[in-house]
C-alpha cells in the first residue's frame, strides 16, 4: 500500500498572496459589488458612472484586503481587534473584591 502525505496540513489557505479569511473577504466584497451594480444597473443609472465606480471601489477593494493580508497574516487581525477592546488600565477603589475570594468555597 502507498499511502500520500497531505504535506499542507496545519498551514494557512494561501491563493496569490492572500492568506485564510481575507479570501473570503476579497470574494464578499466582489459580491457585494456586483449586487450594487445590478441594483444600479436595473434602476436606471448611466451605464460609464457604474463602471467608474465600480473600477474605483474594486481598485480600492483589493489595494484594501491585500494590504491587511500582508500587515495581519494569518491571524493577526483578529488579535489586533481584540488588543484594541482592551482596557489600558482598571481602576479599583477598595480591595473588598480581591479579600472576599479567599473566603468563598466551592
Amino acid at each position: 500500500m502507498v499511502y500520500h502525505i497531505n504535506k499542507g496540513v496545519g498551514r494557512p489557505i494561501v491563493f496569490k498572496g492572500l492568506k485564510a479569511q481575507y479570501i473570503a473577504y476579497l470574494a464578499l466584497g466582489l459580491v457585494l459589488m456586483l449586487i450594487g451594480f445590478a441594483i444600479g444597473y436595473v434602476s436606471g443609472v448611466p451605464l460609464v458612472f457604474l463602471m467608474v465606480l465600480v473600477v474605483v471601489f474594486g481598485g480600492g477593494l483589493f489595494v484594501v484586503v491585500f494590504r491587511m493580508s500582508a500587515r495581519f497574516g494569518e491571524h493577526g487581525l483578529l488579535k489586533f481587534l481584540a488588543k484594541r477592546g482592551l482596557p489600558k488600565y482598571l481602576v479599583f477603589r477598595s480591595r473588598r473584591l480581591f479579600t472576599g475570594l479567599k473566603n468563598v468555597r466551592s
